[in-house]
């Protein structure tokens, strides 16, 4: 009896730490996808301020990953 109770802790300790590194991933891409709508919006406010920005997949994603910097960035890029 005490080695299927200590299978069984092993078992479920083995279960949580799969479930902890599985999780990684699936935080690691919903943090990215956060950050390129928060980006996506941000130059969608800079377009609104007067400064012409296409908003497409990458330009959002520098934005949401680097902030201020990235949208300043594309700024400069847009005008070279």
């Amino acid at each position: 009896m005490l080695e299927f109770v200590v299978a069984f802790a092993v078992g479920l300790i083995l279960l949580g730490i799969l479930l902890k590194l599985m999780s990684l991933p699936f935080r690691l891409i919903r943090k990215f996808i956060t950050n390129s709508v928060a980006g996506a919006v941000i130059l969608w406010v800079v377009s609104l301020i007067g400064i012409p920005v296409k908003i497409n997949i990458i330009s959002a994603l520098v934005a949401g990953i680097f902030g201020v910097p990235g949208v300043l960035a594309i700024i400069a890029y847009t005008y070279l």
